[in-house]
């Protein structure tokens, strides 16, 4: 079975290829045909956005509370948000005992451990080019809609994990156990680093091979319905509205390890090119467990060199038993100087 699967795939990575290196008077041909001045076509007619695109940025996923009702900033006060981030955002910069608590980094005393410096990372060092303050751009104040119960019980597992809580494997997130990328969704979203996507074309299909946890999405768009066996990444089925590719996913197996998203989430995602080197990413999700409302964020993808390279997510294999080792030896310790 996984020798088919492998093969398959070449032979969609293959077409792709064919798609992709194809002249640009050749779609350009294609487009007039189909009676359209937009040149970015494939070789079989549809519009194009392929190509390895970068996603990283300084605008957050919400709006800071400090930045409350500014939906943008000017050029001068942009200027001094990002260059305050990056010195708030820089490992090397860390005091390794105290730790950095607005980055969210605890103390030694505390448990933090500062891993990795700061050559290792990818973020973004900029805002986005029209310098919004959130990539929430409904609801308008930029915030994710939480239900107020699944607050008190994110508090209450975030506390957990950081104290090392696991009875079960099950109890860690699937970030720890090296399920899903933090970063590649689905939704994809801004992280610290890996923020690449490979989007490959080919007919009846699109694949989003994203470069954290190195998964690939192969999405049909030939109409078919969705899978009903429940998957991590759910079953993303899409289709063409003019020049926006329309994905809709759903039937996840549980929550998609994506700000408090539940196995109930059905994600609607869009991607239009908006220039030859830009593709505009666009994502709605609605959960009736956690959010009080649906809500979107906007991303540019942006097209960066290449090749994409592995990311090999090595701590689920030794990480996860240390893990609860390190959990089962607290609950041996006194608490508050009593047994």
């Amino acid at each position: 079975m996984r020798s088919r699967s492998r093969s398959a795939l070449v032979v969609i990575m293959t077409m792709a290829t064919v798609v992709t290196t194809a002249h640009v008077s050749s779609a350009q041909a294609v487009a007039q045909s189909a009676g359209t001045d937009n040149p970015y076509r494939t070789v079989d007619g549809q519009p194009d956005i392929s190509g390895i695109y970068t996603f990283r940025t300084l605008t957050p996923l919400e709006r800071p509370s400090g930045l409350k009702g500014q939906d943008t900033l000017t050029a001068e006060n942009a200027a001094a948000y990002e260059a305050a981030e990056r010195t708030r955002l820089n490992r090397d910069l860390f005091d390794p005992e105290a730790g950095a608590p607005s980055a969210g980094y605890q103390s030694r005393a505390e448990g933090g451990v500062l891993s990795y410096n700061e050559f290792w990372y990818e973020r973004g060092v900029e805002l986005t080019s029209d310098k919004r303050t959130s990539l929430v751009v409904d609801p308008p104040d930029g915030r994710i809609p939480y239900h107020p119960d699944f607050r008190e019980a994110t508090r209450i597992r975030r506390l957990n994990l950081r104290n090392g809580f696991a009875d079960n494997y099950t109890d860690r997130s699937l970030g720890d156990r090296c399920l899903m990328g933090s970063n590649s969704g689905p939704p994809m979203r801004p992280g610290s680093y890996n923020n690449n996507v490979h989007i490959v074309q080919a007919p009846g299909y699109v694949a989003l091979v994203n470069e954290h946890i190195h998964n690939v999405r192969i999405i049909p768009v030939d109409g078919r319905d969705h899978s009903h066996v429940l998957q991590w990444v759910g079953s993303s089925r899409g289709h063409w509205e003019g020049e926006t590719l329309v994905v809709e996913t759903k039937n996840f197996l549980r929550e998609t390890n994506f700000r408090g998203s539940s196995k109930d989430t059905t994600l609607v995602e869009r991607f239009r090119r908006t220039d030859a080197d830009t593709v505009m990413y666009e994502f709605t999700i609605e959960d009736p467990n956690n959010y009080t409302r649906p809500w979107t964020a906007l991303i540019p993808f942006r097209r960066t060199d290449g090749p994409l390279y592995e990311y090999a997510c090595h701590e689920g294999n030794y990480g996860l038993p240390g893990i609860m080792a390190g959990a089962r030896r607290l609950n041996t310790q006194p608490v508050d100087g009593q047994r």
